[in-house]
């Protein structure tokens, strides 16, 4: 015969109850090791997981009370009552400590409502108001980023098809960052294991490499490192990123971390630090950002972060906190009556690289959300300084049918615009993408007047073909364009052999500048002479200060003139 073995309960009250707190605390502990709750009472989640532990003690309690189970048939109100002398009799306090948790979430959430604090709502952001032209200086073709993230990603994941001995093992992770490395506009982002069972057999050395895309060359390389990375999103147990943060850090709340490099070229997760300034659950802020080292799991909390991270605010906050700041202007009524002088965000964003900084740009628009913008906001995204530019013009999606309606027998398909001062007007640079989500082509649209679309198959020639365009309809006059020739006798000649094509350095009299031409482009180039005139059509000098500029047109005296295409030195 087989014998059934029953499990023995405890038989005494306390034995009860210490067998239902083990019960409480394992099933606490499951439930934090797998939503990683703050343990801070700023957090929603923080009441959930008290509720949850109340609910589970009552219900131990309960099963292992030894309650009688009688016959009698019971009304619902009947049952309810019968519940609450229960939990009276036998958890009072954690009856208690349920009631108040409920209580305190639902008075938390309405003292932190907008309706009753639209003030303190309305001065999140500190908003300026700058002039454009003198605060966002022209850049230079070879330094305009001329991808999307969507296009930027879609090389980071062609590029890991090209490495052999990592593609059956690794893959791209898609968890890319735009920052500013040394003097460059990229997106870095980690590989991740490409299975489960790949990260059991590769888990001890970490992840060997992350992958770096120039948004200016579209250039996709693979990084690799000394040491592996242990801590990503690819590891699903303790070097979870999330999960370690959590471990070390309970009482924080994070927003999602983000993977940037130092100049070094060490890998980092920047995890910001959010808190709530408004009642008990209002006024999402950032307030300073733990960073934790991608490879040893190092870490530590900065107040104050380092000058070389990027990315501490995301756009999707700024933009929420604009959205406040323009709504809640006169108060709360104002913005669902009336709405006198509301406005409000665009749908979109995109990035500018100025000054070693990273900027979010979105367009700013009436209440209305007509096919007109007021003018545009630029955030930097580690000290959220915000800058509203008053320039009335189209809005984003204006501006991207504009520029598709010029390429419409091609089929491009336009990304969301990059915000550049070209000759002193605000511009939206375009690039525009085939069906395999390569950028074949790029279209410069006026925000003022986007009837003016210039494109062109390289960032210059489009450039170029834009400013004379505003020069033939009015908008600049040949004054105020940038210079972009140049004329005299050559006074020094050198050259270089760069990604296969030789290039010759031109310095006229008087100038302390280069001028780059490609023989490739010009022919012309090899038979020139120091003592020669020539005129030069180049680029716009960028940001920074810089002894070579790139030229694309040549004209040499008794000659005649040869039009190129503009070089990419930065390709090579």
């Amino acid at each position: 015969m087989l014998s059934h073995n029953r499990i023995r309960l405890p038989k005494s009250r306390f034995g009860r109850t210490l067998l239902s707190l083990a019960v409480t605390a394992a099933v606490g502990f499951g439930y934090f090791y797998v939503t990683l709750p703050a343990l801070n009472p700023h957090a929603g989640e923080f009441y959930s997981f008290l509720g949850l532990l109340c609910a589970v003690y009552v219900v131990c309690v309960f099963l292992l009370s030894g309650a009688p189970h009688d016959n009698v048939i019971r009304t619902p109100k009947e049952k309810l009552r019968e519940w609450l002398k229960f939990i009276k009799s036998r958890c009072l306090p954690v009856g208690l400590l349920f009631v108040a948790v409920v209580v305190i979430a639902a008075v938390g959430n309405v003292v932190s409502m907008p309706l009753l604090r639209a003030a303190a709502y309305r001065d999140l952001l500190t908003v300026q108001t700058g002039d454009f032209a003198s605060d966002v200086a022209q850049i230079s073709f070879n330094e305009i980023p001329t991808l999307d993230r969507t296009s930027a990603e879609f090389l980071g994941d062609r590029q890991m098809g090209t490495l052999s001995d990592m593609v059956s093992q690794f893959e791209y992770s898609g968890d890319s960052t735009q920052i500013n490395y040394q003097g460059r506009p990229v997106r870095v982002a980690p590989i991740a294991y490409a299975d489960l069972f790949k990260w059991l057999t590769n888990r001890g050395q970490g992840l060997p490499a992350y992958v770096v895309v120039d948004m200016v060359t579209q250039e996709a390389t693979v990084t690799r490192l000394p040491q592996g990375m242990k801590y990503s999103f690819s590891e699903p147990l303790n070097r979870n990123i999330v999960r370690h943060l959590r471990f070390h850090y309970p009482t924080m709340m994070f927003s999602t971390p983000e993977f940037e490099i130092d100049e070094s070229g060490h890998p980092w997760w920047i995890a910001p630090r959010v808190v709530k300034t408004i009642g008990l659950f209002g006024g999402t802020d950032i307030q300073g950002a733990v960073l934790v080292d991608a490879v040893t799991g190092q870490s530590q909390y900065y107040k104050e972060v380092p000058t070389w991270v990027d990315t501490l605010y995301v756009p999707e906050l700024i933009m929420q906190q604009y959205d406040y700041h323009g709504t809640l202007v006169h108060g709360f009524i104002n913005s669902l009556l009336g709405q006198r002088d509301v406005t409000i965000t665009t749908d979109g964003y995109n990035y500018i690289a100025m000054n070693d900084d990273v900027y979010a740009y979105t367009g700013v628009t009436s209440a209305n959300a007509d096919q007109s913008n007021l003018g545009f906001l630029l955030c930097n995204m580690r000290t959220k300084e915000t800058h509203f530019y008053e320039a009335p013009g189209a809005t984003e999606a204006a501006a991207r049918a504009s520029a598709e309606g010029v390429v419409q027998d091609l089929g491009y398909v336009s990304t969301f615009p990059l915000l550049l001062n070209i000759a002193g007007e605000p511009t939206y640079f375009i690039p525009l993408l085939d069906n395999t989500n390569l950028v074949k082509s790029y279209a410069m649209v006026n925000v003022a007047q986007y009837q003016l679309v210039a494109t062109g198959a390289t960032v210059s020639a489009c450039e170029q073909t834009y400013i004379q365009m505003l020069s033939d309809k009015g908008v600049t006059t040949p004054e105020e364009l940038p210079k972009t020739q140049a004329s005299g006798t050559i006074a020094e000649i050198r050259s270089a052999v760069l990604s296969g094509s030789t290039y010759y350095f031109l310095r006229l009299e008087g100038e302390t500048v280069f001028y780059a031409l490609s023989a490739a482009q010009d022919r012309q180039a090899v038979t020139l002479n120091v003592g020669d005139r020539i005129t030069l059509d180049h680029a716009l000098p960028g940001e920074e200060e810089t002894d070579i500029l790139d030229a694309y047109a040549l004209t040499i005296d008794g000659r005649g003139s040869s039009q190129t295409v503009a070089p990419d030195l930065a390709a090579g």
